[in-house]
């Protein structure tokens, strides 16, 4: 429904969700650890797959992957005696768009943005005190090429309904003005299903159930 209606409302095509796929293949195809490490494709091989259902074909869809993943947060003052030169967080935030519900849009006034993902990027720009000028390179969400064009529009790297054209000019690759998913993306390198599980319990007793 998304992808439709942003194909009605600024003349996106499937092509233009095809450069997505495109992008982070090509960047998949440099990590040795992607699962689609060496194997670049084509926007005429993005075109040429099956459709899933229209209006995505089966190269606009990100593959599940088993593996796991644990990412490790400390402080500042403790992460200067590390080994390794650390990544500073500078801002984190959480939003929800209007009549959101789960994660769809379907119920706000308009379906072809992600009003939660401005809300969002406000906060985070307001928190680490940059805007969308000074970012070089960003890790989107791509478990579908449509849901990319609105988070680069949202962001503010460009307008509304000016993804696509954004895209066209070779932006998002390596060498543009802002690489996405330089890894592979989870259309490229991999999508790690997120889970929930149980830790154990302890009873007074110290007896564990």
């Amino acid at each position: 429904m998304f992808a439709r209606r942003v194909m009605h409302e600024y003349g996106v095509t499937s092509a233009d969700f095809g450069r997505v796929a495109v992008a982070d293949r090509k960047h998949a195809a440099n990590n040795p650890a992607a699962f689609f490490y060496g194997q670049p494709i084509t926007l005429e091989d993005h075109q040429a797959s099956r459709w899933i259902v229209e209006p995505l074909h089966l190269l606009d869809c990100c593959q599940e992957t088993d593996g796991a993943q644990a990412l490790v947060v400390t402080s500042v003052a403790r992460a200067r005696d590390l080994a390794q030169a650390p990544a500073v967080i500078a801002g984190a935030a959480q939003g929800a768009g209007d009549q959101q519900q789960m994660m769809t849009s379907y119920y706000g006034p308009s379906i072809s943005g992600l009003p939660e993902m401005g809300l969002v990027a406000r906060q985070m720009y307001a928190m680490a005190g940059v805007g969308p000028d000074e970012i070089q390179t960003a890790l989107i969400y791509d478990h579908f090429t449509p849901l990319v064009l609105p988070q680069l529009e949202e962001f503010g790297f460009c307008g509304r309904g000016e993804a696509k054209d954004f895209i066209r000019d070779g932006n998002i690759e390596l060498g543009g003005r802002l690489p996405i998913n330089t890894n592979g993306g989870q259309l490229g390198e991999a999508y790690i299903v997120r889970t929930g599980c149980a830790a154990p319990r302890w009873t007074r007793s110290g007896s564990r159930r």
